[in-house]
């Protein structure tokens, strides 16, 4: 199996074209337009998925026209105190959106990271507003936490009871106040925690990406039966707070423990339909596809699937939804939810 022009990104994982290639699928529905609203560009060392890798996937057949980038910890400013460090990413990534031309995918918003607990946080989300360029339309501060994460490929940072902090209340409230959004990580079993979250701050819009994180690695292992009716109970109260929305992605990542990227050939559209399609479904009649919209999250889950075989996905999980419903989950909910 060989290895992609932007290996071991993150220690343990390779992004391997030529596997991905292995599998062929004719772009279903090649017009309609879609907003990728949950995208990286990644920078760390000599591991690198930047603008030419990006426009790559995003031209390769499906008709992207706008996407969202979310925080990871690129491009930081380390001349910086620790608290606006980030900043530069948001600086570089609004940089490199000015470079994009005509024709290609536009990056028409950037998520950033801020300590959301600091007394000061104004001054930081003033300071990403400037560095944004008119991009910026919200904030990730992650939750994600598993106080077993030597089992995890991408172990989460988060601190252990971060979203019943008051502190990070407090800042989760000012983004609504500021007119910003949250986005959010974390995994299944911090469900209940990320529920009392939402209804403490019901101003403000909670982006919950990647379902949730339902893990199938470690302890998990062979417990997707097991979780699959407390996730969808979860996940049904979680609905019933107007101010949460939901991306539909993120869920070919190693650890959630379909084992894609393990396969001798990647899997078929039909293959995420047949093995996932009842978690979209779920998620669908929930929030309903007002509140739903499809993400890639790549380039993390590029290590399992290839970017048209993923869209191919999600267009026949859509094709049971009528035309609206399917404006709505391809590009209308993310541009409402971001304002773009």
């Amino acid at each position: 199996m060989s290895v992609g022009r932007y290996p071991n990104w993150v220690p343990g994982i390779e992004l391997r074209e030529e596997w991905l290639a292995q599998v062929q699928e004719e772009i279903i529905d090649p017009y309609r337009e879609i907003v990728d609203p949950h995208h990286h560009l990644w920078h760390h060392g000599d591991a690198v998925y930047e603008l030419d890798a990006l426009a790559a996937d995003t031209g390769s057949g499906h008709n992207i026209v706008q996407t969202v980038y979310i925080e990871c910890r690129s491009y930081y400013d380390h001349t910086a105190p620790d608290h606006l460090k980030p900043v530069g990413e948001t600086a570089q990534v609004a940089r490199l959106a000015a470079t994009i031309p005509p024709g290609r995918a536009r990056i028409a918003g950037i998520v950033a990271h801020a300590d959301l607990r600091r007394d000061d946080l104004d001054t930081v989300l003033d300071a990403h507003v400037a560095a944004g360029q008119g991009l910026l339309v919200g904030i990730r501060h992650a939750g994600a936490h598993d106080p077993d994460p030597e089992a995890l490929m991408i172990p989460g940072r988060g601190a252990p009871v971060l979203y019943a902090d008051p502190a990070f209340r407090r800042g989760v409230a000012r983004l609504g106040d500021r007119g910003l959004t949250y986005d959010t990580w974390h995994y299944h079993h911090q469900a209940d925690a990320f529920l009392a979250l939402a209804r403490a701050v019901p101003d403000t819009t909670l982006v919950l990406d990647h379902f949730g994180t339902p893990l199938g690695v470690g302890r998990f292992k062979g417990r997707r039966d097991e979780i699959f009716p407390t996730w969808k109970r979860d996940m049904a109260k979680l609905a019933e707070c107007p101010n949460v929305v939901a991306k539909l992605g993120g869920f070919a990542m190693p650890d959630n423990g379909w084992d894609w990227d393990k396969g001798t050939l990647p899997p078929s559209s039909d293959q995420l339909v047949d093995q996932q399609g009842a978690w979209y479904r779920h998620m669908i009649a929930c929030f309903g596809p007002e509140r739903c919209m499809f993400e890639s999250n790549f380039p993390v889950d590029r290590v399992s699937i290839a970017y048209p075989i993923l869209w191919n996905g999600f267009k026949k999980i859509a094709a049971n939804y009528g035309g609206d419903a399917q404006d709505r989950l391809f590009a209308g909910t993310a541009r409402a939810v971001y304002g773009i």
